[in-house]
Parts: structure tokens; C-alpha cells; sequence
């Protein structure tokens, strides 16, 4: 791999260059005024592919936003690697937060800054120039074929169907997915396991219009009073979710398994400091890695109702919503969590308001095992790359897709991302260090070296 490793070094500025056009483009899935820059990255995409090497590059259509389908097949015979990544981003609110221009990116202080720096087109582009090196220097030892989606921000509604539909096409013998973080860069690590997620919306409705507070506080019932003593009872003093039967099927760790989980780098006090927060809070009994590891959580995810516009409006609401995820561990169903919520919730809401429940997305839990041959040829290209082996590593995100591809196409997938906590993805002011682009670009030829090699 050593063509492989100069032609990379050789490249940079370009690489950049073309990353930079990537992230111009506003692909924002959850924001219907940016269908057209959906379909645009898309296209994007396919074209960049081709010029990397793929022997074909085509923006298939979904029930939602295209799907970037490529491939080269070296050899029928040989290993086949299925790149999956995500070419939508999240929102920019609160623009007034950012530093620099969402969409113009930047570089400083040794990063690129803008949206989806990290998450996910500056690691899916990772694999698509370790690609185009392979290429250049006739050093692609396995078939590859890449799939990259625009709707993995919003749950991937379409891609489910999308990957029942093209079963054959999408066959392969594992799935490599960049879009999950490591440690830190002197404690490299893989990601082993992610939490499910099941995501809901309630609403809250008590008078048919907005009240004057004056006339009818005190009389009526506000929603939006209603609404934050009915989310604030959803977790008790101990940081434990009070909804019924949403434990019953959490697995508990061992002692054994506790303290090797525990042995991870962690620095709590650094930890409150990169957050500027005077101190952390969960489920009593746990440690910071653990609640966002192992154990499941709830958070309000967005909360509103009323006036919020500058000045006054003294008003009782009609209305107020909130927007809450519950993250999910091994043995959890996502399904028959929104359930439990439902019922619970409007158990609990009183009389004198109505209630709206509604499920928006979810996925399952996933472990990859850390004895298949596609994580040992990752751990050994780590090596390579960053001098140490890397830790096995359970992330407190979610994609809810992988346990998707599990299902449908019966291949497991290897989660080799290259992403940091200080990267603030989903947040303003998001960025991606440039050793880490680097870094990734470099190891993913070595991975499929090794991932070739394996019997």
C-alpha cells in the first residue's frame, strides 16, 4: 500500500479541495426547501465516484431522497466491501451560534469547519479518495461497492425498503460504515456497539384558542404547564426513567463486565470542562461512560408552545409540543418502547387537556462482534496507522439503519469512524481535524489489505 500511501500524500490539497465542494452544498433531509440540494449532492456524488475509479455510478431513486449506488468489481471471486455512508446533514439552528458560515467551510486551528465536516460527508469522503488511491495505483485487493444515503438524519425512512429491493446488488461480505468517533487520537478505538433509539412527539391541547393569562390563569389549565410537570416526571431523582416495563429487558452487566468497560481513558473533570458544565448528572449508580455505553436514557429532544417572539404576549397556550428520544440498549425493542411511552404518557396526563402520542422513528440496538475477520484487519490497519491497537469501544449514538442491514441483507457491519467528541456534530460550529481526514484516508486501504487476506 505504500502507492497507495504517497499518492494520498501527493493529493492532499486536492482531496480538500473536492471536500470542500461537498460540504457548499446545503443537503439538510429534514428541511423540505432543500429537496433540490438533496438531489444535487447526490448527483455530486455519483460523478466523484466515477472520477475515483467506480466502473458505474448511479443516483437511484427512493420513495424519498436518492441513493448514490457505485462499484468496482476487481475480481468476482475476490472479498466484497459495502461503503455505506450518509450525504444529508442535520439543521444549522441556532445560526447565531456559529463562528463561521455553515456551508462555506474553513479552515483553522487545524481542522475544517462547517456542517457535515464530520457528520458524515467529511468521513464518507474519507473512503471515497482511500478508494480513488487504491485505484490509481492498481493496489484494490477486494471488490467494492458503495451506498450512500440522504435521509439517515431523519431515520432513514427509505432506505429500509431501498435495501429489501436490491438485495443481489447490495451483496457483500461486510458493511464499513464511518460514521461513529473514537476515543481520542492517542487512544484509538473501534465501535463495537451502538445504542437503538426510539424517537416520539406528544402534544399537548387544553382551550380551543390562546387565552389571556390574566382573564383565565389560574382557571384553565396551560399546556404548556401541563406539559414540562408531565416530561419532568419522565425521570426521577435517582436519573431513572419512570416508565413502567422500560428496564424489563435491560441486560445488566457484570461486575467483571463493568470494570472492563471502566478501563477506558476518562477523565471526568476534562470531561465537564470541554462542556463548561460545573458538574454531570444520570442514572444514580453508573459512571459517565456507562450512561451513554450501556444503559438507556430519555431526553427532550426540542419543547415548545406559547409566545417566544421578543417582547411580551401574556397567553395561555392552546398548544405546547415537545419532541423526546429514548436511547436504547442490547435486548431493548425500539417498538415496544414507543408503546410503553404512549401508554404511560397518556396515563398520566390529566383530564383537563388532550393528549397527541405519535412514534416518528426508531431502530434496534447492534454489537459487532470483535472476533469477525473484518474487525481484526481493522484492528491491525489501526496499528499500522497509529502505532497502538485499538480498543473495542460502545458508542451512546445511534444508527438506527445498521441493525436494518442485519436484518434485511444478513451482513454485519464494521464501524471504523474517525470522528471526535470535540467535532460538535449535530451542533454549531461543527468541524473535523484535518489529521483526522487524513488519517482515516490512510487507514482504509490498509483495512482492506488485511480485510483481503482473511480466509
Amino acid at each position: 500500500m505504500k502507492k497507495a500511501h504517497d499518492y494520498i500524500g501527493v493529493n492532499r490539497d486536492r482531496f480538500l479541495d473536492e471536500l470542500f465542494e461537498l460540504l457548499r452544498i446545503p443537503s439538510i433531509s429534514a428541511q423540505s426547501e432543500h429537496k433540490p440540494d438533496m438531489k444535487r449532492c447526490a448527483e455530486w456524488l455519483a460523478a466523484a465516484l466515477v472520477k475515483s475509479g467506480a466502473d458505474r455510478a448511479d443516483v437511484m431513486p427512493t420513495e424519498g431522497n436518492p441513493v448514490v449506488y457505485a462499484e468496482k468489481i476487481v475480481d468476482p471471486a475476490a472479498k466484497t466491501v459495502l461503503v455505506y455512508g450518509h450525504y444529508d446533514v442535520m439543521p444549522v439552528d441556532p445560526r447565531e451560534e456559529w463562528r463561521t458560515e455553515p456551508f462555506e467551510p474553513t479552515i483553522a486551528d487545524g481542522r475544517i469547519w462547517g456542517r457535515g465536516a464530520d457528520d458524515d460527508k467529511g468521513q464518507l469522503f474519507m473512503h471515497a479518495k482511500a478508494f480513488e488511491a487504491m485505484c490509481a495505483t492498481d493496489s484494490l485487493p477486494c471488490n467494492v461497492k458503495f451506498m450512500l444515503e440522504g435521509e439517515e438524519e431523519i431515520g432513514s425512512p427509505s432506505l429500509y425498503k431501498f435495501c429489501a429491493d436490491n438485495k443481489e446488488l447490495l451483496a457483500a461480505d461486510i458493511i464499513l460504515v464511518s460514521d461513529t468517533s473514537m476515543i481520542s487520537m492517542d487512544t484509538p478505538s473501534i465501535t463495537c456497539g451502538l445504542r437503538g433509539l426510539t424517537y416520539m412527539e406528544v402534544e399537548v391541547t387544553g382551550p380551543n384558542k390562546d387565552l389571556h393569562s390574566g382573564l383565565f390563569g389560574g382557571a384553565v389549565a396551560n399546556p404548556a404547564n401541563v406539559l414540562t410537570r408531565l416530561v419532568a416526571s419522565l425521570i426521577d431523582d435517582k436519573g431513572r426513567v419512570t416508565i413502567p416495563g422500560f428496564y424489563d429487558d435491560v441486560r445488566e452487566l457484570t461486575p467483571a463486565e463493568r470494570e472492563a468497560f471502566n478501563e477506558a481513558p476518562f477523565d471526568l473533570d476534562e470531561y465537564k470542562k470541554s462542556l463548561d458544565v460545573d458538574d454531570v448528572e444520570g442514572e444514580e449508580g453508573y459512571t459517565t461512560i456507562e450512561r451513554t455505553g450501556v444503559r438507556p436514557s430519555l431526553d427532550v429532544n426540542g419543547i415548545w408552545g406559547g409566545y417566544i417572539e421578543e417582547g411580551t404576549k401574556t397567553v395561555i397556550p392552546s398548544k405546547a409540543s415537545a419532541k423526546i428520544s429514548m436511547r436504547l440498549v442490547p435486548n431493548q425493542d425500539f417498538e415496544k418502547i414507543a408503546e410503553l411511552f404512549e401508554r404511560h404518557f397518556r396515563a398520566i396526563a390529566p383530564a383537563s387537556v388532550k393528549v397527541d402520542v405519535r412514534f416518528l422513528h426508531g431502530g434496534a440496538p447492534y454489537v459487532a462482534p470483535t472476533d469477525m475477520p473484518a474487525y481484526k484487519a481493522a484492528e491491525r490497519a489501526i496499528v499500522d496507522t497509529f502505532g497502538k491497537k485499538p480498543l473495542p469501544f460502545y458508542s451512546g449514538g445511534s444508527i438506527p439503519i445498521i441493525s436494518g442491514f442485519e436484518r434485511i441483507l444478513g451482513i454485519k457491519s464494521l464501524l471504523i469512524g474517525f470522528g471526535l467528541a470535540e467535532d460538535a456534530i449535530h451542533s454549531p460550529n461543527e468541524s473535523y481535524g484535518l489529521d483526522q481526514f487524513f488519517k482515516g484516508v490512510e487507514t482504509i486501504p490498509l483495512f482492506y489489505k488485511y480485510f483481503a487476506e482473511t480466509k
